[in-house]
This record gives structure tokens, C-alpha cells and sequence, in this order.
């Protein structure tokens, strides 16, 4: 049997630089969370998800990024943009959907600076 025969999903570990404020974050971007212990969560969107820890390492963070792949990047930007959690977070930023050769995608940076990538494919 091969690992790809025992593969059920894939998770990132991101970290915080205030854990409760980054999970308040993520339960608003719609991610149910699913609380670990005091110092980490797992959040989940349908069959994908992260576990989000209470542990700030700022190289680390600034090097985090997640390519969350979307059906229409056009509606996940409205959608965001009228969510308003780049407003309502201190440290989110929320930037423009940008088309290149591969396709295109939008960016938001989540309070503690985690780079998030939604985007999609043009095959």
C-alpha cells in the first residue's frame, strides 16, 4: 500500500500573534473551529482545514502563506470585501484580484500577517 493510497487530507500549522484575536478572525471568515486545547484550534471549511497555534515567531509568520484554490475568484473578492474583516482586524489587508498567465487570485493577510492566497486555476 503507498502513502497516496492512506492520504485523507493535508493541514498546515499557522501561528498567532494574538490567538484569540486570529480565531475570532477565522470563526468570521466562516471556519468552524474546533477547539484542541488552550493553545491551538483546528478550523475547517468543508473538508479543508489548519490548525491555528498560540505561538508567534515573526520570521515564521511573515513566511506563512496558504493557497486556498476558489471556483470565482470575482465572487470570494466581493464576498471578503463585504465581509469586512480587513477592516475589522488590525494587521488584515485585503489586496486586488491580480490576472496572470496561470489564472488569478486575490490576497488577504490575516491579523498576524499570514498570507492568504485565493485563487484560481485557468485549467
Amino acid at each position: 500500500m503507498s502513502l497516496l493510497e492512506q492520504a485523507k487530507s493535508i493541514r498546515t500549522f499557522i501561528g498567532s500573534r494574538d490567538f484569540d484575536t486570529s480565531r475570532s478572525f477565522y470563526r468570521d471568515l466562516g471556519f468552524e473551529e474546533v477547539v484542541i486545547d488552550g493553545n491551538m484550534s483546528f478550523f475547517k471549511l468543508n473538508a479543508f482545514g489548519f490548525y491555528l497555534q498560540n505561538s508567534y515567531v515573526k520570521e515564521w509568520i511573515d513566511n506563512s502563506m496558504i493557497f486556498l484554490e476558489v471556483i470565482d475568484v470575482e465572487k470570494t473578492y466581493k464576498w471578503l470585501e463585504q465581509s469586512g474583516v480587513h477592516k475589522k482586524y488590525k494587521g488584515s489587508k485585503l489586496s486586488s484580484i491580480k490576472h496572470l498567465e496561470w489564472g488569478a487570485e486575490c490576497f488577504l493577510h490575516d491579523p498576524s500577517g499570514v498570507l492568504w492566497h485565493f485563487g484560481r486555476f485557468n485549467n
